[in-house]
């Protein structure tokens, strides 16, 4: 029978004739198990009822005999459209091949959203490596956020494991025969940081051979950005694209919310990242006074986990390691030439001195939106105290700005910026926050004048805009080469060294 020929009769008919031709190949090829889950869902609810198998013919697919309900006429406008449907969804569960799972993976996130979404894209690509069934990622929920979230409070955790079933296989939980409840006490680890394919075969793998499940107790940055394979990048970029949709939930108020600031025109999303936390981990006090400096070094204290402790705050700033303050960035983006009709978005929790704080950025933009400002206590009622599900919503504002700013280079400004690019390389201006420190004290103490200090900043970003760039590689020193999630450059283009990308003017340049 030809495959892709037609069929003509009634529907009955050509339930019929897709018996004998619809799913499975030969054990070897494509297993009865690996369709009888892609297809699990469909088979529960009655919509096809799994027969019985055969062997392979050479150039057709055919094998477990289907049956297809009458229910299914109405959503096909043609027999050749069901025909072309179910091939798809066959072809794409044979993908999965002879999977042998070699053991369960048990992961633990820290850190804030952004972080934990790069590691849960670097845990499914360790499971497709090692052959591993992944359960589904437990969220941080003692980290200074406190945020209760679950997995599925965030993402949508069914689209999450039916999305990746031809790579990994991924379950909600724990077979029970493994539970603390049986005493089945899992092996406990963090992964080498920043590791490569060859640590994750040759060290870890083998302990499946003694531990049936593993823990990973912290996934922060556990793969290299760089010297992995090509496939497995990609692997990364489709779980962070395409995989991680948050839920419905939060897709309707986030959509709602990029709606209402589009109706106003367009706008700049800008992530002031000039937070309690933020300024208490990294030291930085600049603006800050005696007693909230105080107060910021008595927080960093109560924290055991963080290891730096006595930090000089000029130091780093100078060094660029610290958040623009908010009258810094006021005059930066004055400088940049954005004018006081300007649309900005907040992008961020609450500002360390609140309104005081804003108080020169309002006076330079006066519109300025907050998600606060924007929708009804109602609307954001479930999300209160959840600071991940808060933070979910400023991404999606940030992904759809026209233009996006991140003050510091923390995890947000770097997941969203490999947004951006995947999306056509949208504009996101990256400051140079060294050499901007040295512009504004130079401006501060009279010796640049405002021309002068205007078109330093312009010059010194011209190339700094989000176009398209290879990741910067520094062996040995992953911390401070490019993110690969900042620029997945492996898929952003069909050739492997991405260099058609970079042709001469490929710039983008405020105008």
């Amino acid at each position: 029978m030809d495959l892709f020929g037609s069929t003509g009769g009634s529907w009955g008919a050509l339930a019929s004739s897709l018996a004998y031709w619809i799913s499975g190949i030969h054990e070897n090829v494509c297993p009865s198990g690996g369709i009888n889950a892609f297809f699990a869902s469909a088979i529960r609810s009655g919509q096809i009822t799994v027969i019985g198998c055969s062997g392979l013919q050479e150039r057709c697919i055919m094998g477990c005999v289907m049956l297809f309900p009458h229910a299914f006429s109405p959503i096909f406008s043609d027999f050749s459209s069901l025909r072309i449907y179910f091939l798809e969804l066959v072809i794409h569960a044979c993908k999965m091949g002879n999977y042998t799972s070699n053991g369960f993976l048990k992961v633990s996130c820290n850190g804030g959203l952004n972080q934990m979404r790069s590691a849960i894209c670097d845990m499914v690509t360790v499971a497709r490596l090692l052959n591993l069934t992944l359960v589904v990622p437990e969220l941080d929920k003692t980290s200074f956020w406190a945020d209760p979230s679950n997995f599925e409070d965030i993402f949508n955790v069914q689209h999450f494991i039916d999305s990746l079933r031809d790579e990994v296989r991924i379950i909600k939980r724990l077979p029970k025969r493994f539970g603390l409840r049986y005493g089945y006490q899992p092996f406990e680890m963090p992964p080498v940081s920043w590791s490569n394919e060859q640590y994750y075969l040759q060290q870890i793998l083998p302990l499946f051979d003694k531990h049936k499940v593993l823990h990973f107790n912290r996934t922060d940055s556990r793969l290299a950005n760089n010297g992995i394979s090509l496939d497995l990048q990609r692997l990364r970029c489709r779980v962070n694209f395409q995989a991680l949709k948050f839920t419905p939930e939060i897709e309707a108020l986030g959509n709602k919310l990029v709606r209402i600031i589009q109706l106003k025109g367009p706008y700049l999303a800008l992530h002031l990242r000039y937070e309690m936390d933020m300024l208490a981990f990294s030291g930085c006090t600049h603006g800050c006074s005696i007693e909230e400096a105080e107060e910021l070094k008595r927080l960093r204290y109560a924290f055991p986990w963080w290891r730096e402790k006595e930090i000089v705050s000029e130091e780093k700033r100078s060094s660029g390691l610290c958040p623009l303050t908010p009258e810094e960035t006021a005059l930066i983006l004055q400088a940049l030439g954005f004018d006081k009709e300007t649309q900005i978005y907040i992008a961020s929790g609450e500002i360390y001195g609140g309104e005081r704080r804003l108080a020169a950025l309002r006076a330079a933009f006066p519109r300025i939106l907050k998600k606060e400002m924007l929708l009804e206590p109602d609307d954001l009622r479930q999300f209160q105290n959840h600071s991940s599900q808060m933070a979910a919503l400023d991404f999606m504002v940030s992904v759809a700005s026209n233009i996006f700013i991140p003050t510091y280079d923390g995890n947000m400004a770097r997941v969203v910026e490999g947004h951006r690019r995947y999306r056509g390389f949208k504009k996101t201006i990256q400051l140079d926050r060294r050499r901007l420190v040295e512009l504004l004290d130079l401006h501060q103490n009279g010796t640049l004048s405002w021309d002068e200090f205007s078109i330093a900043v312009r010059l010194a970003h011209e190339r700094r805009m989000g176009q398209p760039t290879l990741r910067m590689v520094i062996a040995d020193k992953p911390k401070e080469e490019d993110y690969f999630y900042a620029n997945p450059q492996e898929c952003l283009c069909d050739s492997t060294s991405c260099g058609d990308l970079l042709g001469p003017g490929n710039t983008t340049v405020l105008q």
